[in-house]
């Protein structure tokens, strides 16, 4: 068999193990989560992309439970954010960040104090000459510092960073277990790359900003890369890919996390569609917009 047809052999199973259904539901929850046509298969991945460089198996809403996920409780029931280094007037609002990560997980939210990078190990980027800070060091670091009252303390920054020597970059990164991660917003932003900001960049880097604190915070919870449909759990290789994936999760991840957190679905999308309509952002607003309809069927 080539390798291109076995490629896509071993995409079609994981497909299939990655949908299964996600166990018995109560009535008023089963719309919810139930595959329907508004949420979109996952698509062959083409070179370049995740998928097609890393065979992932997916996680079922079983395998997820077995795996005994961190949940938040009466004791540990908030998201902090916290700066790092100099945001500057070109990063995307820590108010509505703090907002959306509210809406998104439907945890109280609170934003702190910003704080400095000084004394993390970092390096000069080979081809591009910037400054980059390791993650490895600014997430020990966060994890000695997580509230008590905390589920999740999430460094967000708009210096470079790196996971280690190898690596060009990462978007983000969090722990499964310490309560800790960090995000950089520096590569949302076209001037990063030296390229002109068209219109709207504002509107896009915040877009880009809420899918990586998303994504990196939902694997905090437990969820791992989604592998069955359209979905803000996608493993993401580069910017376009990221720019290709929806602001929400597939009904198997949504399960997950309503399993953690104990929202109400219908709630849910009603305070993400508040954001999505003030933040902008059109095409989740639409999708939103029918999908409250759906559920309240």
């Amino acid at each position: 068999m080539s390798r291109p047809a076995a490629l896509l052999l071993s995409f079609a199973l994981l497909l299939a193990c990655s949908r299964r259904e996600p166990g018995e539901l109560a009535p008023e929850l089963r719309k919810a989560f139930e595959p329907s046509e508004d949420f979109e298969p996952m698509p062959t991945p083409a070179p370049g992309d995740w998928l097609s460089e890393h065979q992932e198996k997916g996680q079922t809403f079983e395998q997820f439970v077995l795996s005994k996920p961190l949940r938040p409780d009466a004791r540990r029931s908030r998201i902090y954010l916290q700066p790092l280094g100099e945001l500057g007037p070109d990063a995307p609002p820590l108010d509505q960040i703090g907002r959306f990560t509210e809406a998104f997980f439907g945890l109280e939210t609170r934003v702190l104090p910003a704080k400095s990078l000084e004394g993390i190990r970092g390096r000069v980027h080979p081809e591009m000459g910037r400054r980059q800070y390791l993650t490895g060091d600014i997430i020990d670091r966060l994890r000695r510092q997580v509230p008590a009252d905390a589920y999740a303390l999430l460094g967000v920054t708009m210096e470079d960073i790196y996971p280690g020597p190898d690596w060009n970059f990462v978007f983000g990164q969090a722990t499964l277990r310490d309560r800790a991660g960090i995000y950089s917003f520096a590569r949302y932003d076209p001037a990063f790359y030296d390229e002109p900001r068209p219109e709207g960049w504002r509107r896009l880097m915040l877009l880009r900003t809420c899918k990586v604190l998303a994504h990196e915070t939902g694997h905090m919870f437990g969820i791992r890369h989604c592998t069955a449909y359209l979905c803000v759990m996608n493993g993401t290789n580069h910017l376009q890919e990221t720019d290709a994936h929806p602001l929400r999760l597939c009904p198997v991840d949504l399960r997950k996390l309503q399993q953690s957190v104990g929202f109400n679905p219908l709630e849910r999308d009603q305070r993400l569609l508040a954001f999505s309509e003030e933040a902008g952002f059109t095409d989740e607003a639409a999708w939103l917009r029918k999908r409250i309809a759906h559920l309240r069927q």
